[in-house]
């Protein structure tokens, strides 16, 4: 069921992408939990509320600078100093393993392998006055529907061989590290056949596994004027960059909206006591170098520019930490300050 609120004037057949798209998933016969040809397909979308679009476009009359926010709510960016991608360890280890387990189903390497599954991966850090140090990984936990014909036994060695040893590195392994692999014993039912929910729902694993923080809002499904997307994107620019140029090993930006009000009601950092300067100055240089409001951000991030199916890749595997230029919220803004004095 595809339900919702557009306005557009292109014509667009949202069956037709409902089917290819659970069908490039996987999801081809009922075997596997949803028939991508023979599926009903009920599609139930309105004209945005005429109130909210004259909160927000002004019917279109706006100047960028003046595109009041979608909606109310708080959002938040995170970044961390401990891998390369600037995200956390153990969100970027579970992310790997769901791409790999995706990669060794299509390529043929695992023919047992069926769409649905889950990964979560334990780390144990070192807190080094705010930053966090990864020491090991603790637990690596996997559950993948399978077919009928394969045992517990075949899905623990390849999933040990073929994506475990293929994602995560080898010194943070050792002979303490648990596996739970397909605890539950069998997974054949599964998609939606299994287990059914809206479109949304995954917020921390659209964003940084339980890191940091989030104000409650999804962001697929959403145009630049939704803050929930929008301000999450700008927020992890600003974190991230807060990281990058040095100012903090560790840093959570948080901003607020109004609904029809371009200026945000709040922006916060916390460098989490791992700030060269204090967060009151980090905070001053944010605001200097980035500009909050709804319209500019589209602007700024080039959000409207469409193509190469841009959005669609948010939609596995996460916002944050991807190495795309698609993702124009990745790329650092360098950030000048001088150092204190040692």
């Amino acid at each position: 069921m595809v339900f919702g609120e557009i306005t557009t004037k292109a014509n667009v057949d949202y069956e037709k992408i409902v089917r290819d798209t659970c069908r490039s998933i996987g999801f081809v016969s009922n075997d596997v939990g949803l028939d991508a040809e023979n599926c009903k397909v009920l599609v139930y979308l309105e004209q945005q509320s005429p109130d909210i679009a004259q909160g927000v476009h002004g019917h279109l009359t706006k100047q960028p600078e003046e595109i009041g926010a979608g909606d109310q709510g708080h959002m938040f960016g995170y970044a961390t100093d401990e891998t390369p991608e600037l995200m956390p360890l153990s969100h970027v280890l579970a992310t790997k393993l769901g791409a790999r387990l995706t990669e060794v189903r299509k390529n043929g390497t695992c023919t047992w392998l069926r769409p649905d599954g889950k990964t979560q991966v334990t780390v144990e850090y070192y807190n080094d006055n705010g930053a966090m140090i990864p020491v090991r990984v603790h637990t690596v936990l996997i559950s993948t529907q399978h077919d009928e014909s394969v045992t517990n036994d075949e899905i623990a060695a390849d999933l040990k061989e073929h994506v475990i040893k293929a994602v995560i590195p080898e010194k943070y392994l050792d002979e303490k590290t648990i596996f739970h692999l397909n605890p539950s014993g069998r997974f054949v039912i599964g998609g939606p056949h299994g287990d059914a929910g809206l479109t949304g729902r995954k917020i921390i694993i659209d964003t940084y596994g339980g890191w940091g923080a989030h104000g409650g809002g999804a962001f697929s499904g959403k145009d630049p004027t939704k803050v929930d997307r929008s301000g999450a994107y700008i927020a992890r620019q600003a974190a991230k960059s807060i990281v990058a140029s040095g100012l903090a090993r560790r840093c959570l930006v948080q901003i607020s909206y109004a609904i029809g009000v371009p200026d945000p009601l709040s922006v916060f950092v916390d460098s989490y006591g791992t700030g060269k300067i204090p967060d009151k100055e980090i905070l001053k240089i944010v605001k200097e170098n980035f500009d909050f409001r709804p319209g500019m951000i589209s602007i700024n991030l080039d959000l409207k520019r469409g193509g190469n199916g841009r959005f669609l890749k948010t939609a596995a595997y996460g916002h944050f930490g991807r190495d795309d230029p698609d993702f124009t919220w990745e790329v650092v803004k360098p950030l000048k300050w001088e150092k204190p004095q040692e």
